[in-house]
């Protein structure tokens, strides 16, 4: 038996991190922008997440959602706190499918219907609910294309309330920073105008924040730069530093029932474990101010050098998740970054760079890859 064959692969083997850099099995070192798609909140194997991890382990990996889990409660009160969302609930899954899923399940069963409104480029997971709203026919398999998404443009409020008006949409769902989309940036205009319409309709307004959340984008959650208080917010990637655990957090307007969700792996103790560790040192190390600080300073360098530079067509983004769009293919340019300058990015769609780094990422690192993309290009 081998791997089923569905990746891509760069023929590097890494073997090693710490902090924003990586090494391979040959003992080459890269300095990495990427964080493995933003997973890496708090930069490769940190020594206080690495002492929790191996304590637990040593305790107990696991256990059923069956019994009390007190790493549950004490991560939904540190995830309230550090996050502005006290009031809501938490129900802990594995991914961030998983999380989009379970949104669109409970905005489902809050409003009995079932068609979703979803953007154009959207990007909201693999699973059958998750990969029906993103914008990709490709990976829509025919037994997931079942009519419940209508895919509408970006911060064209008129295109949204024209469809909610019908009176049988359930949710809006958006990513206040597109990802996979190409680090498009919702509006606050359009934000506030949509979820006033979905309370208008009855509908459910979710924020995507599996990519742009915690703290990527210099606030704890994207949409808080837009003014706006979503009824469902679905979070993933950095929420464990690289232990696989999703979530989703519930306003205090959806009433749970037994047996509406479930979970084997969901909340487990290893999973609550890795992400209080990302708690603590986000707070403790400031490292959300650090991606709002860092992030505005590597954007600057970057539009700086988009004056000089012919084949940069646009820098945006917030924070440490931003995106190059360039007026060549990005494949090119990624590769010889990476076997050239040993640095690590990210791409989307033909022609735009992606940067995810940890959330760690100093001045100095973000110099030292001005100067590797220049060469690059």
């Amino acid at each position: 038996m081998k791997p089923f064959d569905v990746y891509p692969l760069y023929d590097i083997n890494i073997v090693k991190g710490k902090g924003c850099h990586v090494w391979d099995e040959k003992g080459q070192e890269y300095l990495d922008l990427y964080g493995g798609h933003a997973v890496i909140s708090i930069g490769h194997c940190h020594p206080h997440y690495t002492e929790m991890m191996t304590a637990q382990l040593n305790k107990l990996p696991f256990y059923s959602n069956s019994v009390i889990n007190k790493l549950q409660a004490e991560l939904a009160e540190r995830l309230g706190k550090a996050s502005g969302y006290e009031d809501y609930d938490l129900f802990l899954i594995n991914s961030g499918a998983e999380a989009n899923e379970n949104c669109l399940k409970l905005a489902s069963f809050k409003t009995g219907k079932t068609r979703v409104l979803s953007a154009q480029r959207a990007f909201h997971g693999r699973t059958s609910l998750a990969v029906e709203v993103t914008n990709n026919p490709k990976i829509i398999a025919p037994i997931n294309a079942n009519n419940h998404a209508t895919y509408l443009p970006l911060n064209d409020i008129e295109a949204w309330e024209k469809e909610l008006a019908k009176g049988d949409v359930c949710a809006c769902i958006i990513e206040c920073i597109q990802g996979v989309g190409g680090i498009q940036m919702v509006t606050a205009e359009f934000a506030q105008a949509l979820a006033q319409a979905c309370k208008k309709y009855g509908a459910v307004l979710i924020c995507d924040e599996v990519q742009c959340g915690y703290g990527r984008s210099g606030k704890f959650f994207a949409h808080q730069w837009l003014g706006i208080r979503p009824d469902l917010i679905s979070v993933a990637k950095g929420f464990g530093g690289g232990f696989p655990i999703g979530g989703v957090l519930i306003s205090p307007d959806f009433k749970p029932e037994y047996g509406q969700l479930g979970t084997t792996f969901g909340g487990n103790h290893m999973a609550c474990t890795a992400a209080i560790a990302v708690l603590d040192v986000i707070e403790q190390e400031h490292l959300i101010d650090n991606a709002h600080e860092v992030g505005e300073y590597l954007i600057a360098k970057l539009k700086e050098l988009q004056l000089t530079e012919k084949h940069i067509v646009d820098v945006r983004g917030r924070g440490l998740m931003i995106g190059i769009e360039l007026d060549i293919p990005q494949k090119e340019v990624r590769s010889r970054l990476i076997h050239n300058e040993h640095c690590f990015t990210g791409a989307a769609s033909t022609n735009i760079l992606r940067l995810l780094p940890p959330l760690c990422l100093t001045k100095q690192e973000a110099d030292d890859f001005i100067e590797r993309f220049k060469r690059s290009l």
